[in-house]
């Protein structure tokens, strides 16, 4: 799926039927789920600016490991998560839906297909040897890499491999390629001399957008508060591309995730973050990548294709727009 997690964890941690529906009404505060990904650890710096309590907004963000973060969301201990497009679907066929209403950025290099020093192009890869968590992010950008070469899947031998050991693959010299995203890229650009980024969500723009998505009932009891959070998203953007505050923003971001600020700036560098305008073209109905609704049905495919559920979602029915 075009997630950065495995369905399957999602799907044991779901509890079916009354417990979920029970779970979705979340009383006072409205919790939101956030991990280590940019456009999630952005929200840190209107945290630390108290930028929600000057709004009078209840509003407390847990932080998990991103995997972890799912699972609680299932069981119903959120309110809403900071999560993938492909994952907001995989997590409500697999039992509980949540309806995007704002959408942090979209992948801009972060995620990567790396190679081996003689791989000179995607084409270069017939023949060889790829790792990657199928069923994950990467495999599609995998996928979409291969397809844009005039290539398939059968072209190649996909080694399936846990995203967080791909490195240690590569080094191993037993595959010629890795499909992975920071920061296990730049662990594997570092590592193995000579490795470079072959095919990256930077030339895929839209294939992974990172989204804020609430639960119906909570979206349904508090819309108010929900678009006043959307609102101080905004702020935050703001907050980051001035570059009069820049580097403060940086400095808490990268405070939260425990790295050097230097660092984190790389990062930041390839997470295209989007202000509420930004989205506005997005959130219209398209077939491509520039529109959500397209860049969903294309994560849907995927994901139905690889067993991450069975049956094809309604894509429109997860998103409603908060601006």
């Amino acid at each position: 799926m075009t997630t950065r997690f495995s369905w399957k964890t999602i799907l044991a941690a779901c509890t079916f039927g009354l417990a979920c529906l029970a779970g979705s009404a979340q009383a006072e505060p409205l919790r939101i789920g956030y991990s280590d990904w940019p456009g999630s650890v952005a929200w840190q710096i209107a945290i630390d600016k108290h930028w929600f309590a000057e709004k009078h907004l209840d509003v407390v963000f847990d932080w998990f490991d991103y995997g972890a973060m799912l699972d609680a969301y299932t069981t119903g201990k959120l309110d809403a998560i900071s999560a993938t497009n492909g994952d907001v679907l995989s997590t409500g066929a697999n039992g509980h839906k949540s309806i995007t209403i704002m959408l942090n950025d979209y992948s801009d290099g972060n995620d990567m297909i790396v190679a081996t020093q003689d791989i000179k192009t995607v084409a270069d890869l017939k023949g060889h040897k790829v790792a990657v968590e199928t069923g994950l992010v990467d495999h599609l950008l995998l996928l979409t890499a291969l397809q844009r070469s005039g290539l398939s899947e059968n072209d190649i031998t996909i080694v399936h491999t846990p995203t967080n050991e791909t490195p240690q693959v590569l080094a191993s010299g037993s595959v010629s390629a890795i499909g992975v995203w920071q920061p296990n890229a730049g662990q594997a650009l570092h590592e193995v001399s000579g490795s470079h980024p072959l095919f990256t969500s930077h030339d895929a723009p839209g294939l992974i957008y990172d989204t804020l998505s609430v639960d119906p009932l909570s979206l349904k009891n508090h819309e108010k508060e929900w678009r006043e959070v959307v609102q101080i998203w905004d702020r935050v953007v703001a907050y980051i591309k001035d570059p009069a505050t820049q580097a403060d923003a940086i400095d808490i971001m990268a405070r939260r995730v425990g790295i050097a600020p230097k660092t984190y700036k790389r990062f930041l560098d390839g997470t295209h973050l989007l202000s509420l305008s930004d989205s506005r073209p997005i959130f219209e109905r398209g077939p491509g990548l520039d529109s959500l609704y397209g860049s969903d049905e294309n994560a849907d495919r995927f994901n139905v294709r690889y067993n991450v559920y069975k049956h094809p979602q309604n894509v429109g029915s997860y998103i409603k727009p908060l601006f």
